[in-house]
């Protein structure tokens, strides 16, 4: 039996839940979010109070990266790896680089962006009792920075700097490949196709205009059906609502700084 505890607009959540879809496999779900994901309870489950966690047969596996390789390996049909060691090793790199670095800076940008309302509008000690739960000590200093400063942080700079590396290497595989290691869709695609949505969502998407090699791999993976049931058909008003009240255009700085 397969368990997943999770959020919608978790990154991390909607990579493991397109590859389950991908998969064809059904998971009971469980949504986890704020004060719950420190529960005793939970924190049995994942002592790092984030989500995804994935439970197998009552087993916890968690790391979203890891969970996409375990899946892959335990119900190998059909296959998210490629055959080719080469191309299993550059599956790796993409993942690699996600767990990182790209990671920790969509949350930057993310709370520079839309996420940052919901904090600047409660009290510094309500934001520091926030900040002080969380298990990294250094995503608190990301967020801390951000929700004062917003887009002047210089944690943003060093996020568009990363996620211009991430799409610089997934226009160098478009050169060569439909997907990011190979001819067939993979865990490397999974892994960073919720970070590009989240650009696209915050109204970056001009930072592939001029890489067409990256265009052509987001409207193809656009089109995979395990990604629109996984991630779209999943958010609903809520899930939308902290995109759709950006209430700023973030690409004048954002292009000063790739500029």
């Amino acid at each position: 039996m397969l368990e997943l505890y999770h959020g919608i607009n978790s990154v991390c959540a909607q990579k493991v839940r397109i590859a389950l879809v991908a998969k064809g496999l059904q998971a009971k779900e469980h949504i986890v979010s704020g004060d719950q994901l420190f529960t005793p309870g939970y924190l049995k489950l994942n002592p790092n109070a984030v989500v995804p966690t994935l439970v197998h047969d009552g087993v916890p596996v968690i790391e979203s990266s890891v969970i996409l390789y375990y899946l892959d390996e335990v119900f190998p049909t059909p296959p998210l790896m490629p055959v080719d060691s080469h191309l299993r090793a550059r599956v790796r790199l993409f993942n690699k680089l996600i767990d990182e670095y790209v990671h920790n800076y969509c949350t930057v940008i993310s709370f520079a962006t839309v996420f940052r309302p919901t904090l600047a509008d409660k009290s510094e000690a309500e934001r520091e009792a926030y900040f002080a739960k969380a298990p990294s000590k250094k995503r608190s200093e990301y967020k801390r920075d951000v929700v004062k400063l917003g887009m002047d942080s210089k944690y943003v700079v060093e996020s568009i700097e990363f996620h211009e590396k991430l799409l610089d290497w997934i226009e160098e595989s478009m050169q060569r490949w439909q997907y990011l290691a190979g001819d067939s869709l993979s865990l490397a695609d999974i892994a960073c196709i919720p970070y590009v949505i989240r650009l696209d969502l915050i109204d970056l998407s001009r930072m592939w205009e001029n890489r067409p090699g990256v265009a052509a791999w987001y409207r193809r993976m656009r089109a995979q059906d395990c990604v629109e049931q996984a991630v779209f058909q999943r958010m609903g008003e809520a899930d939308w609502a902290p995109f759709k009240k950006l209430g700023f255009d973030p690409w004048p700085q954002v292009s000063r700084i790739i500029n």
